[in-house]
């Protein structure tokens, strides 16, 4: 089974004709760690997919992959 990506920054990069070092530089990270992100090597924190999506003038949902998640019921 082949693993999906679960941001979709480089989607949103793409689409908005930005790079990974423009997102660095509007972001203030280091552009090894945005391609990290990128490339789906590692997952930013909650905080950071905020403040990409402020960076990237998006919604957070637009950053994440949601249709693979799981749903776990709990009893009440």
């Amino acid at each position: 089974m082949e693993k999906q990506p679960l941001n979709r920054i480089k989607v949103m990069l793409a689409e908005r004709m930005l790079t990974n070092k423009q997102l660095a530089e509007m972001f203030g990270k280091d552009p090894a760690t945005i391609s990290k992100w990128v490339t789906n090597t590692s997952q930013p924190t909650l905080e950071n997919l905020i403040e990409i999506a402020r960076c990237l003038k998006c919604d957070m949902n637009d950053l994440v992959r949601l249709d693979d998640v799981v749903t776990i019921k709990t009893d009440k």
